[in-house]
């Protein structure tokens, strides 16, 4: 049998063990000559490396597409049709609002808002490039639209700085400056942003359907809405590389 004194050594011990006021790993051994050993105590934590859960975020389980399997769910071609329409408006923002220098084409398409409407700038007036340095609208048709169109041109990300003579709007073309092009990199991201929030949009519409579906089993419901979120991921991912090749395509100054 333990002594009294070998028993409050043992105690003593335990509290400090329980305190973590030595090492957490720790083996306490002999508490008396004459007595029996005392088995070795090993306290220890382990703990998830900060790299692997890292890692783990970085590489998420990759989702396989059934579209057989979806197109029985849902209208599958209807839902990539909407997707793809986000990245063709995106890329269609990026031709007309984001060019380094300002074209006539691009001057031309540019949405005017009167009454409630959309017109593109070239059904309002007559757009001549008068020379590499001036572009000249004639809005004699609708002189009184002359201050949406000023609007509109202020605003057109093109760094346009339109001045009125009477029905005559003359824009002085831009010189492209390095704040310019990181104005339209940033507009790019604009954008970007704005295209990635539609595809959310319809890819959140379908996981809904699909939620209230009840003559699917769990299982099937459950795996549906991961591959609509895959598919959705990879519309942006496709958008984001656009971004990445219009916004290095302006930070380099080229067209």
């Amino acid at each position: 049998m333990l002594s009294i004194r070998n028993i409050a050594r043992l105690m003593r011990v335990s509290r400090c063990i329980l305190s973590e006021n030595i090492p957490r790993q720790a083996a306490i051994q002999g508490i008396s000559r004459n007595g029996p050993q005392i088995a070795s105590i090993q306290l220890v934590r382990n703990y998830a490396k900060g790299k692997d859960k890292k890692k783990d975020s970085k590489n998420p389980t990759k989702v396989a597409v059934n579209e057989e399997q979806l197109a029985s769910v849902i209208n599958l071609e209807n839902l990539k049709s909407q997707m793809e329409k986000c990245l063709i408006t995106m890329k269609d923002e990026f031709a007309k609002n984001l060019s380094l220098r300002s074209t006539t084409g691009a001057i031309e398409t540019l949405k005017v808002s009167a009454d409630g409407k959309d017109y593109e700038l070239q059904e309002l007036g007559q757009i001549i490039r008068k020379n590499p340095k001036t572009i000249v609208i004639n809005l004699i048709g609708f002189p009184q639209l002359i201050p949406n169109v000023l609007q509109a041109l202020s605003k057109s990300g093109m760094n346009l700085n339109p001045q009125q003579d009477g029905t005559t709007v003359f824009i002085p073309v831009p010189k492209v400056t390095k704040e310019h092009r990181e104005m339209l990199a940033k507009n790019a991201k604009a954008l970007f942003i704005k295209c990635r929030d539609s595809i959310k949009d319809n890819q959140n519409e379908y996981i809904k359907k699909v939620k209230r579906k009840a003559d699917i089993s769990a299982d099937l419901n459950h795996s549906v809405q991961n591959q609509i979120i895959a598919i959705g991921d990879k519309h942006i991912a496709e958008a984001e590389k656009l971004l990445q090749t219009k916004q290095h395509e302006l930070l380099a100054g080229k067209e």
